[in-house]
């Protein structure tokens, strides 16, 4: 029974990072799904939260003016999280001047929660835009972000988010691009098939009476949160990679370990709102859920069980002794290179695999606060 139960957690990673995205490309690929697109403009409301943005808020509020679309037909709304820096002196100044933005200043936290709720109560428009105050927008992404939603099918889609990087910043050993390249290869396929399991919280876009309201009571991972309940109520989910929108790698691995615990404790939160997905009627969504989500944010978890197994059986058969070995080289070789990135020493191979320890550790620690409801709906915003 342990062997069965050793071989079966190997699987379950082997099907998560390598079996699933090879199917769900295939799938995708060999799927005669069409999806009608148009040429028409719908009116738009793009929602924004901002916490101390005052380095980058006018830039991304200029840059959505920048568009190549009908600026008639936008509404931008800002929400100041009770900013303490000149976010709010920027946007009063802005607001003056550009009749499309449209702001509200909160005088306590409310949490980007409680701004996105708000804003979607003011949100004048049919389809609701969501976009981060760090994040820049290509001058055709909105046009390419909401041309499909003339098929009533079509509940949301998610664009195309590009991590930026210079060579300090690699100097540091970030290796999230190189994944983020992994990762968008996976949802470029379930995209195709209508199924985005999580939408990219820089550039995505739902139809407004879809929206449900974001708990304030239990902290979740809120663009996660409000494209599972798209699919949830059975609309198609898409991914638009033309719809293109940049952001800037963190500024260290530090900052990047602090980014992911939080949002893997609200993760674990989210979950709990979606318990329907994970045996759903459409088998392939259910796949993709466990496959893409649940078994990763278990990993550290089931490693830990692989690494006790294998204590276990390791004198039950020699090729345990061997599973041993790679697991110990394996985590050797990753902790290593953690220190010789505080030494300036980088190689990229090793890199990205510290990178792979990095992400499970967070989502270790992030599973440890979600048991001991150590997280809130208010937090200080990291940089990317």
């Amino acid at each position: 029974m342990l062997v069965v139960i050793y071989f079966f957690l190997i699987f379950l990673i082997l099907n998560s990072y390598l079996l699933y995205p090879i199917l769900i490309f295939l799938v995708a690929k060999f799927s005669k799904r069409k999806m009608s697109e148009n040429s028409s403009s719908f009116n738009i409301s793009i929602l924004i939260s901002a916490y101390n943005e005052e380095k980058v808020i006018e830039k991304r509020i200029r840059n959505i003016l920048e568009q190549n679309y009908d600026l008639n037909k936008i509404e931008i709304l800002v929400g100041s999280d009770n900013s303490n820096d000149n976010t709010n002196e920027i946007l009063k100044r802005l607001s003056a001047e550009i009749p499309q933005l449209k702001i509200f200043i909160f005088d306590y936290r409310q949490g980007k929660a409680g701004v996105l709720n708000f804003l979607s109560e003011k949100a004048s428009n049919e389809i609701l835009v969501f976009t981060d105050a760090n994040t820049e927008f290509d001058k055709n992404a909105l046009r390419n972000l909401v041309r499909y939603f003339e098929n009533e099918d079509v509940g949301g889609v998610s664009g195309k988010l590009i991590l930026i990087d210079n060579e300090d910043k690699l100097r540091k050993g970030v290796e999230e691009k190189r994944y983020w390249e992994y990762e968008t290869f996976i949802k470029t396929a379930e995209g195709k098939l209508g199924i985005l399991i999580g939408a990219n919280g820089g550039i995505f876009a739902i139809r407004k009476n879809l929206f449900e309201k974001i708990p304030m009571d239990k902290p979740v991972t809120d663009d996660f949160f409000i494209s599972l309940n798209v699919v949830k109520k059975g609309y198609e989910f898409l991914y638009e990679p033309d719809a293109i929108a940049y952001e800037e790698i963190p500024q260290n691995i530090e900052t990047e370990f602090r980014r992911k615990v939080r949002f893997a404790s609200t993760n674990f939160q989210t979950i709990s709102f979606f318990k329907s997905l994970l045996f759903n009627k459409n088998i392939l969504i259910s796949y993709a859920f466990w496959s893409h989500k649940i078994i990763r944010w278990f990993l550290p978890i089931i490693l830990i069980f692989l690494f006790l197994l294998n204590l276990i059986l390791v004198n039950y058969h020699s090729i345990f002794k061997y599973f041993l070995y790679l697991q110990i080289i394996f985590y050797g070789l990753g902790l290593s290179n953690y220190f010789l990135n505080k030494l300036k020493i980088r190689i990229p191979v090793l890199s990205l695999l510290t990178y792979f320890f990095i992400t499970n550790f967070a989502l270790l620690i992030g599973f440890i606060r979600f048991l001991r409801k150590k997280h809130s709906v208010i937090w200080q915003s990291t940089p990317r």
